[in-house]
């Protein structure tokens, strides 16, 4: 007959505790890290983030450069960012009556207020001015543009469907 002392029954405790405690902090960190892995994933992804006027070939944008303008668009935001002579501002609507985003050329930038450096940005892309020949989210036959984002990207669809007739 084996005869359990409360001295062994208590260390038996003390490794059973440990024990367990080790397999919550396994599991946390195995948790962590696919935790860790779906938002990097997810960070690194953005179609369905982009406007149906952007441009395809692209699983990721932060900002467009729109060198016809010379403003940006902050895809995350769903803003166009101008400068008013005063400095930069995000806008829901950019200024301009007769840009056409769906014919026109962008630039994909992924670096943080590219803006702040304009004047090398303006100058590295001035050869895209005037281009038309970019094929654009609305148009592609790709699945994995299906889910594009949809909202008010601040052009008049009617002016454009008036314009996309001519």
């Amino acid at each position: 007959m084996i005869v359990i002392s409360p001295k062994n029954k208590n260390a038996n405790n003390t490794i059973m505790k440990k024990l367990i405690f080790t397999v919550i902090i396994a599991f946390s960190c195995l948790s962590f890290k696919i935790a860790n892995a779906q938002v990097r994933f997810s960070a690194g992804v953005n179609i369905g983030q982009q406007p149906e006027w952007a441009p395809i070939g692209y699983d990721h944008a932060d900002y467009y450069y729109l060198p016809d303008v010379n403003a940006y668009y902050d895809v995350q935001a769903h803003l166009f960012v101008v400068n008013n002579g005063q400095g930069w501002h995000h806008v829901e609507h950019l200024p301009y009556n007769n840009y056409d985003l769906y014919h026109s050329y962008k630039v994909v930038l992924n670096e943080r207020m590219p803006w702040r450096h304009n004047y090398l940005i303006r100058q590295r892309y001035a050869q895209y001015r005037g281009r038309h020949d970019q094929v654009i989210i609305r148009d592609a036959h790709d699945d994995r543009y299906r889910n594009h984002w949809h909202g008010d990207d601040g052009y008049d669809r009617d002016h454009r469907h008036d314009h996309d007739k001519h």
